[in-house]
């Protein structure tokens, strides 16, 4: 009998890659069914399914689950893990607060039952974009990319990692590398509406393209509801998890996977000669020295927009009209 609890199920994006996930993933997972992890296997077939696979999954007791993909299989799979997994996530925060160092039998197995319903999320990055795990690769050692997170199911390796939640008109997603507005999303907006198709040349086309608009605006925003909303005009804002963006470009520096706060990072509206001269350092995210670029670690963001605006979140363009960023700390356990 299959025992949901202790099994991964592996959600397989075959188009990821431009269709190379679907011809390199039975290889990756004869090696960890060699290593003795217990696989199942569902395959995504359009957009939005890999949401629905994992909801249902989880909904009949499956705890451990294995994107297979990019950036936007994982994206997606947190999506339909929450707020599934996280509807206990208030009550676990009033039980941590109640006991306050009393260890009672009651308190111990209530605590267990909210365990019981983190979800855990390994990875194997078989996309284009592969952000999110930057975060954890071994420079020194030069095991990156697959390989680093192969080896990280091997060993069982697992941590907590906050999920970021953003409130918009219609709704609520989940997110676990970052939120940008501005600049990069305007970029990977015109790529996925004009240029999917020129792989990256069509990325590098959409740079020029919005290097010669720049259109520097203002998103007010408010931080840990103190004072007045934010309306200057800027380049970019991001609200971060983890350091990554585009594989390589360190957006934000200071992320902490882990330390229950959003890292906001945002870039005053420097001119086209300026960002051209600059933008090596957003690879080395030596940008935040700039003089108008600024960072903070908060627990909450708050929005006042005029309507709608595109966001790039995970890796994929959505058109939003956002009211709030806040933080679900420790509700996930990521394979790394």
């Amino acid at each position: 009998m299959l025992n949901v609890n202790e099994t991964f199920l592996a959600i397989i994006n075959p188009a990821a890659g431009g269709g190379s996930c679907g011809q390199r993933v039975g290889a990756a997972l004869d090696r960890l069914r060699a290593a003795g992890i217990r696989l199942e296997t569902a395959e995504t077939s359009a957009a939005g399914h890999a949401t629905q696979i994992a909801r249902e999954a989880y909904g009949r007791g499956y705890r451990k689950f294995l994107a297979v993909g990019g950036d936007g299989t994982s994206y997606e799979i947190v999506n339909g893990l929450f707020p599934e997994s996280g509807s206990q996530e208030g009550r676990s925060q009033e039980n941590r607060s109640q006991v306050s160092g009393v260890r009672s039998q009651g308190v111990l197995a209530a605590e267990d039952q909210i365990e019981d319903r983190i979800p855990t999320l390994g990875f194997l990055p078989l996309g284009t974009g592969n952000s999110f795990l930057r975060d954890f690769e071994d420079g020194a050692s030069g095991v990156r990319g697959l390989e680093h997170a192969l080896e990280a199911l091997e060993a069982r390796r697992s941590r907590p990692c906050d999920v970021m939640r953003l409130t918009h008109k219609d709704g609520a997603i989940y997110y676990t590398n970052l939120l940008s507005v501005g600049f990069a999303a305007d970029v990977a907006a015109l790529r996925h509406r004009r240029f999917q198709g020129l792989g990256q040349f069509g990325y590098l086309l959409s740079i020029f393209l919005c290097l010669a608009w720049l259109d520097r605006r203002p998103f007010p925003v408010r931080l840990e509801e103190q004072g007045a909303f934010d309306s200057r005009r800027c380049l970019f804002l991001t609200f971060n998890n983890s350091k990554f963006t585009g594989g390589t470009m360190m957006i934000a520096p200071d992320a902490v996977t882990d330390d229950g706060l959003i890292e906001y990072v945002r870039w005053g509206p420097i001119g086209r000669l300026g960002l051209i001269r600059n933008l090596a350092t957003l690879y080395d995210g030596t940008h935040t020295r700039h003089p108008l670029a600024e960072r903070q670690a908060v627990r909450r963001v708050e929005f006042q927009l005029d309507g709608p605006v595109d966001v790039m979140v995970d890796g994929e363009v959505l058109t939003l009209e956002c009211r709030t960023i806040d933080v679900l700390p420790s509700a996930l356990r990521v394979v790394v």
